[in-house]
């Protein structure tokens, strides 16, 4: 990626969400449009001119200006943010409005606002995280609908469902009315949750690991830390879990380009500093009565980060956490990860008789880690020609190349 393009995924939702403050979410299209003029327009000065000594301040002078130049041409023939009213009408008022709408804090507000305006109660949560990364975050349709496996006419669609949604409300969601607040707050947490994992660990045809997206979720997670309104204990241990699995990205591919495994990473590799924020961050989350999900994977995931090793890592304690997260969002790939922890602790016996008696485990029957799970546990068990098996399954369910060269190299070690 041109450093132009990280420019604009960074300053984009940014601009996007100062705009439509003042065109009002209905208008949001022509905020996109003015967006995207102002990047066009850096990309011809800066090639003749040199990039500025201060790129994004020269991108938001030159949308501010935009802005201003719509709202005194289109004043009488365009309807825009109802909540400013005539303050946009009056020379005298319309750019000390505009000015304060671009300043640090209320762009800061505004990306909240449009973040929960994007996790509407009428839109299911793939078009939620959808929005987010289109607007908030600068990703075109194209890498939208690749993060998700959908064909880019579909997710195209999809968007502009999203957008005919947000259209309807006239303006950005208001945090004051606290009464739909955290229900949206919810939503929220779950999109970020969402955004982060297809970063992770998710199903990109080509990459197994896309650090972009683990980052701009952390980046917006850190957002609802700064308003008093949305800095719950849920978002703190949200934000934590994302710190600390994000601390081990940098061991997730070896020096090959290879998927590595957790027993088989180079923790001297993981983020020091990504621990210690995380670690921070679950603590602050301890202040309130509520106990999450989120708080629960931040904890296990505390526990990895602390480990010196697999061997030296307390799996008493994260068989125990799952058991607790089994209790408050139970799932078959929950479960997964606990007989995985149960296997350390007791041995790989004991790990396949948890994987047996999960419920529902059909629905594991298209997740490639299911078999490698099967897998690895069969090999320990010393009965190779089963592993080969299921690392074959594993393989023809691989979503990428990564993924596949791992399972084919895992199948090569037990081959018969």
């Amino acid at each position: 990626m041109e450093p132009a393009d990280h420019l604009f995924r960074r300053e984009a939702g940014r601009m996007v969400a100062a705009l439509t403050r003042l065109f009002g979410v209905h208008n949001l299209a022509l905020a996109e449009d003015v967006v995207q003029d102002a990047f066009c327009r850096a990309l011809e000065v800066w090639k003749l001119r040199g990039v500025p000594e201060n790129p994004s301040a020269w991108l938001m002078a030159t949308a501010k200006n935009r802005a201003l130049d719509i709202l005194r041409r289109e004043r009488t023939a365009r309807r825009y943010a109802p909540e400013l009213g005539r303050l946009l009408e009056g020379e005298w008022t319309l750019r000390p409005v505009v000015e304060e709408a671009f300043g640090a804090p209320a762009i800061r507000d505004d990306q909240l606002r449009m973040m929960f305006s994007c996790c509407h109660p009428q839109l299911p949560e793939v078009a939620q995280v959808a929005l987010i990364l289109h607007i908030l975050c600068g990703f075109g349709v194209g890498e939208v609908a690749a993060a998700f496996l959908t064909r880019r006419d579909a997710m195209e669609k999809r968007i502009a469902r999203g957008k005919k949604v947000l259209a309807s409300s006239t303006r950005l969601f208001d945090l004051a009315e606290e009464l739909e607040l955290p229900r949206r707050l919810s939503a929220v947490q779950r999109a970020l949750y969402l955004l982060f994992s297809e970063g992770y660990h998710g199903a990109h045809a080509q990459l197994a690991v896309r650090t972009d997206l683990c980052m701009e979720a952390i980046r917006l997670a850190e957002l609802l830390l700064e308003h008093p309104l949305t800095a719950t204990p849920s978002s703190h241990a949200l934000a934590a879990l994302m710190c600390l699995d994000a601390a081990r990205l940098p061991a997730r591919i070896d020096a090959d380009g290879n998927l590595s495994s957790l027993d088989d990473q180079d923790r001297a590799r993981w983020d020091a500093t990504l621990i210690e924020r995380g670690e921070a961050l679950l603590d602050r989350s301890a202040t309130g009565t509520d106990v999450t999900e989120y708080h629960i994977e931040a904890a296990i995931a505390s526990v990895h980060a602390r480990a010196p090793s697999a061997a030296e890592t307390r799996w008493s304690v994260i068989v125990g956490l799952y058991d607790t997260l089994m209790t408050i969002h139970p799932s078959p790939v929950v479960a997964l990860n606990r007989a995985i922890a149960v296997a350390q602790l007791e041995g790989p016996a004991r790990g396949l008789e948890a994987i047996a008696a999960i419920a529902d485990r059909e629905r594991l029957s298209g997740y490639p880690f299911y078999f490698a799970t099967l897998a690895e546990l069969e090999l320990r068990s010393g009965r190779a020609a089963a592993a080969h098996e299921h690392f074959l399954a594993a393989q023809h369910l691989a979503r990428n190349p990564m993924e596949r060269r791992f399972f084919e190299h895992r199948a090569r070690t037990c081959a018969v």
